[in-house]
């Protein structure tokens, strides 16, 4: 959210511009909520005979990555309300009876939350990453943005649907995800990304960040006998 003498790009009004990090925060927080709504209307694609769907995350079905994606939001809420540390928050839970309804309210709750963080340096805990230190929420905003732009893309192949982020949300992206330590936590079971993947020189930004967290940009669902999925009524 916004001041009402500030602008939707942090500057203010009369011209003058806030602290750089204040600006640099309020698109992110822009594009982090644009990667979120995006995730939203790849999951409104879900039809419960899907559910058991291969994903591109390694031994999950659709259902698993779906509550993994609606708990995440959940977590990354209360760390922007300054309350993660609770590890109730992060508890993945089994899908109840509407899971597309659930993903649509536990989206819209992040979104509001980082919403109101006013301070980008504001201390968030995010206990999944380690108890010992808490990171700031410009950071933690950024961790979440490369999730759902990730994962979005997960949903989309596991539907066998396109997924192509506009440009100014996968520039912000690639370096996030450059930054994600390539290291033996990848290999840990429930691990959300895989090692790393080679690329080359002309390999596009999508396709980048996919493969610097472990997707093959060429991965396709097996054979499955659902027909073409229908969007869900809003």
């Amino acid at each position: 959210m916004h001041t009402n003498n500030e602008a939707a790009d942090g500057t203010l009004t009369d011209g003058h511009p806030t602290d750089p990090r204040r600006t640099d925060f309020v698109r992110l927080r822009r594009l982090h909520a644009q990667a979120v709504r995006d995730s939203v209307a790849l999951v409104r694609r879900i039809r419960p005979e899907d559910l058991n769907r291969p994903t591109p995350c390694a031994a999950w079905t659709l259902a698993d990555l779906l509550a993994h994606m609606t708990v995440q939001h959940h977590g990354f809420a209360a760390a922007a309300r300054g309350d993660g540390r609770d590890p109730a928050h992060w508890a993945v839970r089994p899908l109840g009876p509407d899971p597309v309804a659930a993903y649509d309210a536990a989206a819209e709750q992040v979104i509001a939350a980082f919403a109101a963080v006013d301070d980008p340096d504001r201390a968030c805990h995010l206990p999944e990453f380690t108890a010992a230190r808490t990171f700031p929420a410009r950071r933690v905003i950024g961790f979440h943005l490369i999730d759902y732009v990730v994962h979005s893309w997960d949903v989309a192949r596991t539907l066998d649907l396109d997924h192509h982020p506009g440009p100014a949300l996968l520039r912000a992206a690639l370096p996030i995800a450059r930054a994600v330590p390539d290291d033996d936590s990848r290999l840990a079971p429930g691990s959300a990304f895989r090692p790393g993947l080679p690329v080359d020189e002309t390999t596009g930004e999508r396709d980048r960040i996919l493969a610097l967290l472990g997707r093959s940009p060429s991965w396709r669902a097996p054979e499955h006998p659902a027909g073409p999925t229908t969007p869900r009524e809003a």
